[in-house]
């Protein structure tokens, strides 16, 4: 009877340790997005997506009407690439996770700053896939305000 209660409390040890460490690098991939904005650096953020991967922003337009707005990765990254190093600082804090295999969505209120200033806020939300070389973002969708930000100063 012992030896049964060991091996179960041995295997539920091991499959918290194994979530733990896929929610690790699940969040490593995340905050490797935001270093590589903050660098400036467009091969790393191309290298956070997968392959087809998409990217889209729920904003107002200027006549206040709720649009989505699709920018393929690699302009996306082209852009980021010719600001200055520290310019595109997205302060994030991890808010739900959920993991099913080799699929995750995650949730994650940001604060946006340009080159120092405050500039919006919003939740960005991740669908990851696990591939052999690791996690990747298949699709990200965010939000995007300038009002009832919360704070999101730590990565």
């Amino acid at each position: 009877m012992r030896r049964l209660l060991l091996s179960i409390l041995l295997l539920g040890t091991g499959a918290s340790l194994h979530a733990q460490t896929q929610e690790d690098a699940i969040k490593n991939t995340i905050r490797q997005l935001f270093t590589a904005m903050l660098n400036a650096d467009s091969a790393a953020i191309a290298g956070c997506f997968a392959p087809g991967a998409q990217l889209q922003s729920v904003a107002e337009d200027k006549a206040g009407h709720e649009t989505v707005h699709t920018m393929p990765i690699n302009e996306f990254a082209s852009h980021i690439a010719k600001l200055p190093a520290n310019a595109a600082d997205e302060r994030i804090v991890f808010g739900s996770l959920l993991l099913d295999g080799r699929l995750a969505s995650v949730w994650v209120p940001y604060r946006f700053y340009f080159k120092g200033q405050f500039s919006h806020c919003g939740v960005d939300s991740f669908q990851m896939v696990k591939f052999p070389d690791g996690w990747k973002i298949q699709y990200l969708i965010d939000t995007r305000r300038k009002d009832n930000c919360e704070e999101a100063a730590a990565k």
